[in-house]
């Protein structure tokens, strides 16, 4: 599957951003989606994902209840809706794909579960 990302920009502290993901190339049924990010000089860091068919949703501790993860099943898209942004997370901003196990589980925060990415989008907080 082909992913694009975008939304990504230059935001004050405080404030909010929407990134998007559109898929394309197959089928998203039996996946999950999910955003992570990745700081310089840091490790890639799980943000949210999403079930594809279900439109469950798991969140990275550090975003919770200021981030939110839907999508648009007509549109094959993915959206990552930010409030209450802060310094720390400036990143870049990636949308990947995982399958379904064969136990039916998903491994949401697993980077390297993630078989398909995104070219990623550049978030930037200032303060």
């Amino acid at each position: 599957v082909q992913l694009q990302a975008s939304g990504g920009g230059l935001v004050q502290a405080g404030g909010s951003l929407r990134l998007s993901c559109a898929a394309s190339g197959r089928t998203l049924s039996s996946s999950a989606m999910g955003w992570f990010r990745q700081a310089p000089g840091k490790e890639r860091e799980f943000v949210a994902a999403i079930q594809w068919n279900d439109g469950r949703t798991y969140y990275g501790d550090s975003v919770k209840g200021r981030f939110t993860i839907s999508r648009d099943r007509t549109k094959n898209t993915v959206f990552l809706q930010m409030i209450s942004l802060k310094p720390e997370d400036t990143a870049v901003y990636y949308c990947g794909v995982t399958p379904r196990t064969a136990s039916g589980s998903y491994y949401y925060t697993d980077s390297t579960r993630y078989g398909d990415w995104g070219q990623g989008t550049l978030v930037t907080v200032s303060s």
